[in-house]
């Protein structure tokens, strides 16, 4: 069974990750699994030079896992980044939802945050009108065709994720 997931998008600077960080709490306080998946347009290293691992990845491995009893985390070298639809069905089968950071131009339904010290524009409506739009949460009054949520209100963004997606535990 796939995962039902759903997309923040912002403007750099608009606070997504600590939104994020309350958002994923109190989903997991309501007893959720939750996955995350964050886009990163650049080119990121997870492993540090000098480690094992490093070593080895280094080495031509193209694919190199480490494990321990709590955790896991797999380096796997790849020519394109996989789709969303390939990373979602692949490593988030055992969680009820996924929420990815980015990924503006996926299909998945997104939340969009605005901070009217940002920036006066949003991405997703303006001179891009996205159907996968589900809600703008804001510190500012919009005028909107999709419900305005309290930016500052983690809780209420999870209540109307858990509606808006009919998640189940």
């Amino acid at each position: 069974m796939r995962s039902k997931a759903i997309s923040f998008v912002a403007k750099s600077g608009t606070g997504k990750t600590t939104l994020l960080e309350n958002v994923i709490g109190e989903l997991k306080s309501r007893g959720y699994r939750v996955g995350v998946i964050k886009h990163d347009a650049h080119q990121f290293d997870i492993d540090h030079p000098g480690k094992d691992s490093y070593r080895l990845t280094a080495a031509g491995a193209d694919t190199m896992l480490i494990s321990s009893p709590a955790k896991l985390a797999l380096v796997k070298q790849h020519s394109a980044s996989p789709s969303l639809d390939e990373l979602l069905a692949t490593y988030f089968t055992d969680v009820d939802l996924v929420v990815t950071e980015g990924f503006k131009k996926s299909g998945l339904p997104k939340i969009e945050l605005h901070r009217k010290e940002r920036s006066p524009t949003l991405i997703c409506r303006g001179e891009e009108n996205d159907p996968t739009l589900l809600a703008v949460a804001s510190d500012d009054q919009l005028d909107l065709d999709v419900p305005l949520l309290d930016l500052n209100n983690p809780a209420a963004i999870v209540d109307f994720v858990v509606s808006a997606l009919n998640l189940r535990k």
